[in-house]
């Protein structure tokens, strides 16, 4: 398992947590 970057699932999975705390800030 290579980690030279994010896959989409990675992506979407730091979205979500950035715009929750975005939400709660």
């Amino acid at each position: 398992m290579k980690r030279n970057g994010f896959t989409l699932i990675e992506l979407l999975v730091v979205i979500a947590i950035i715009g929750i705390l975005a939400a709660i800030l």
